[in-house]
């Protein structure tokens, strides 16, 4: 080997090391999130983000940890932030905050703190990461909204901390607009506490390998990435493919369109022809529309590659303004999780035409999470009803089937595209005064297929103290459930009702009755290839797992 190959290889084995210890610091940087955080949604569900930045916001780790609304958008929200403070005005000590939802990840639960980092006096990199806290004011959870002025505080970027002093302004304001403050501002010291964590760390790395920028490295980082998505994009046919969808949406349904092109430059995904805007916090900001989109096109194409701004510059993602994927201030865009969740379905449905062996159907997608309030009055409710019992609000992460798979059938009750964890009911109940009476599996709500869809579950929850309390509504496949490919058929629809008979909304805050329960069922996922040509061993199991019912394997499945 000559001279030259030798500092090669030592060069590539130095990066690839270098590299290992960047994700180790973003995932410590996660990780003290979760053990640091009040809210259950980071400590529970693991819903937030993590992320090292270059001092001029381009991304070059990111946790594993996390969820794609968030870890897509943090991508690009720090170039936002350097934009209100520029880095040659940061100083060590620093810190910044957000929860614009245009910025950064797409709504006001979504809070964002970004930390630089500096080798005496130069900034080397910068910090992000975020969550999902339990309340930030407004109307509260769920889509009712019908502009952002209702839907609670709104932080512009701003500095949180200055030469190491945290603002007692900010941290005022936050704790007079929200209703949980010990929650929030807990979590907003948790973000704080993992950037620090994370800034140490890397400090320590630069120290043991002198390094004294991460310039070079991060661009080596970026510029591979890239190159290893046009690689992957590389056995893909080049060409144009179009693709819709229909959801439940609010009033009436939102209809999704895209147009997918493959080239040998990248991909680029546009919307043209999406529903606009409606009156309800349903809109989606082109932060979380970009997040998810890519995310969709990242588990079908290069899904092995790291997350940074190498591999996602070579997703391009257009939407008309004023679309329900691209919505403007100030749209009320609370509950856009509903409608971006889709949008990896969406994209699946473009990308199956170019290679249909290699993409799942669609599925449950959006999450059913089961919003709770309570000690709170309700419109058209005696006040005294609702005020006689405990305070609270309380978020149980819940979920669907996925679609079935290439070669597999879906997964149960799964958080696909989210990533979230469900949250254990024993948690939910000492958080707040309910009570799950059931939690289990939907049988039949798998669409049938030769593999079959993921099933949805049912579950049973009341208050505690045989009050009133308001279930908050974000549930989407009730009408329009998740689609078959190949000749599977579609998943079960959802459903959500009380105990007493009375089919609820899926959508919108409704009254729960003291001494009544909510029954969610959550939708399936669909099947893919005709259900006849199931092994019908695969039958016999299902049947025996009580997945499905013989009734249903006897018409489905002719078995």
């Amino acid at each position: 080997m000559s001279t030259q190959d030798t500092r090669s290889a030592t060069a590539l084995i130095r990066n690839q090391i270098l590299w290992d210890r960047l994700i180790a610091v973003v995932e410590e940087q996660a990780q003290t999130i979760i053990r640091t955080a009040f809210g259950a949604a980071a400590r529970e569900a693991g819903d937030v983000s993590a992320g090292l930045f270059l001092p001029d916001g381009r991304m070059i780790a990111q946790a594993v940890t996390g969820t794609p609304g968030h870890v897509n958008s943090v991508a690009e929200s720090v170039r936002h932030f350097l934009v209100e403070f520029p880095a040659d005005g940061m100083r060590p000590g620093d810190i910044y905050i957000t929860n614009d939802p245009w910025k950064a990840t797409g709504h006001l639960f979504d809070i964002t703190v970004v930390t630089p980092v500096f080798r005496g006096d130069s900034l080397i990199a910068l910090f992000a990461s975020n969550t999902h806290v339990v309340d930030i004011g407004g109307v509260g959870v769920g889509p009712d909204a019908t502009q952002i002025y209702h839907e609670g505080l709104f932080i512009p970027i701003a500095k949180l901390a200055d030469g190491g002093v945290m603002s007692k302004t900010v941290l005022d304001f936050l704790r007079a607009n929200v209703r949980d403050p010990v929650q929030v501002i807990g979590d907003v010291y948790a973000l704080v506490s993992c950037n620090e964590v994370a800034g140490k760390r890397l400090a320590g790395m630069m120290s043991e390998y002198g390094l004294e920028t991460l310039v070079p490295l991060g661009e080596h980082i970026i510029a591979q990435s890239r190159a290893a998505m046009l690689k992957a994009l590389a056995d893909w046919p080049k060409g144009t493919w179009h693709h819709e969808m229909t959801i439940d949406g609010y009033e009436s349904p939102i209809h999704l369109k895209a147009s997918l092109q493959l080239t040998d430059a990248g991909i680029e995904v546009d919307f043209t022809g999406s529903s606009g805007t409606v009156q309800r916090a349903l809109n989606v900001p082109k932060s979380y529309t970009d997040a998810y989109t890519s995310f969709g096109v990242r588990c079908i194409i290069g899904g092995e590659i790291p997350n940074n701004a190498g591999s996602l510059s070579a997703v391009k993602v257009t939407a008309p303004e004023g679309s329900i994927v691209n919505a403007l201030p100030p749209c009320a865009v609370t509950s856009r999780a509903i409608v971006g969740m889709m949008l990896p379905d969406v994209i699946f449905g473009c990308l199956r035409q170019a290679h249909p062996d290699r993409v799942p159907a669609e599925g449950a997608s959006s999450l059913w999470n089961i919003r709770l309030v309570g000690g709170q009055p309700m419109a058209g409710a005696p006040a005294e009803d609702f005020l006689a019992g405990r305070r609270f609000t309380q978020v149980s992460f819940t979920t669907g089937g996925t679609g079935a798979r290439p070669r597999q059938d879906g997964l149960s009750t799964t958080s696909f595209p989210s990533g979230v964890r469900n949250t254990a009911i024993e948690i939910s109940e000492t958080m707040a005064p309910v009570v799950f009476w059931r939690k289990e599996y939907r049988p039949d709500s798998g669409g049938p297929g030769t593999f079959r869809g993921g099933l949805g579950q049912i579950v049973e929850v009341s208050h505690a103290e045989n009050v009133p309390m308001i279930l908050a509504a974000t549930f989407d496949r009730i009408k329009f459930p998740a689609r078959g490919a190949l000749g599977g058929q579609p998943g079960g629809s959802g459903r959500v009702s009380l105990k007493s008979g009375k089919t609820l909304n899926g959508k919108g805050r409704q009254l729960v009755p003291a001494g009544d329960r909510v029954v969610i069922e959550t939708p399936g996922g669909g099947g893919i290839g005709d259900p006849r040509e199931r092994p019908r061993d695969d039958v016999e199991r299902d049947i025996r797992l009580g997945l499905v019912s013989r009734e249903a394997a006897e018409k489905i499945y002719g078995q």
